[in-house]
């Protein structure tokens, strides 16, 4: 490869790279044309890019990013695809959800054995696939927060709620009594 051609490519790499801070990494065993065009369409779909790159170029490209990926990480062996979203806000769980549903869905004889999951990156580190996928979403984070946040003070009314309630309800019971042993 020429030196003008190596620099166009990386210049092309860079600007598909430009902002992404989370992605997931899979090694490319022996997919035939047809199931890899149907994996990178059906992850269009869901708002992820598909790229294999070559690993020198890779991090070459993603250390200029800022992605803190050891050289001589397993993430650069062998035939390499990332997978990165499209959409900026989509979380790394989100992301890895989407690949794990393609690869685990319908056409999961397709893919066995033929692209293996070798890891993901949220926020330039690298990070188990397992892991990201379990990850919570920012408003599933979020959510949580605003609950742990909440509950004691659920539990604090209920609390001051308790006593008059007890109070209205033995009220009730007396004045029942009493109309019952009135209208005998």
């Amino acid at each position: 490869m020429s030196k003008v051609v190596k620099s166009m490519e990386l210049e092309a790499i860079r600007k598909d790279f430009a902002g992404v801070q989370d992605l997931v990494v899979m090694g490319v065993g022996k997919l035939d044309c047809t199931a890899d065009q149907q994996f990178r369409a059906n992850l269009r779909k869901k708002k992820v890019r598909v790229k294999r790159i070559k690993n020198s170029m890779a991090r070459k490209v993603l250390a200029e990013q800022g992605m803190k990926i050891p050289a001589e990480s397993p993430y650069f062996s062998g035939t390499t695809l990332y997978a990165w979203p499209v959409v900026s806000g989509m979380a790394i769980s989100e992301l890895c959800r989407a690949v794990d549903g393609e690869l685990t869905g319908k056409q999961m004889a397709t893919y066995k054995d033929k692209l293996i999951l070798k890891g993901a990156v949220a926020e330039g580190l690298p990070i188990s696939f397992d892991i990201a996928k379990k990850l919570p979403t920012r408003l599933e984070a979020i959510a949580n927060v605003v609950g742990m946040m909440l509950a004691p003070a659920g539990k604090l009314v209920s609390q001051l709620r308790a006593p008059a309630a007890n109070l209205a309800s033995q009220i009730k019971t007396i004045s029942e009594m009493e109309t019952a042993a009135v209208g005998v």
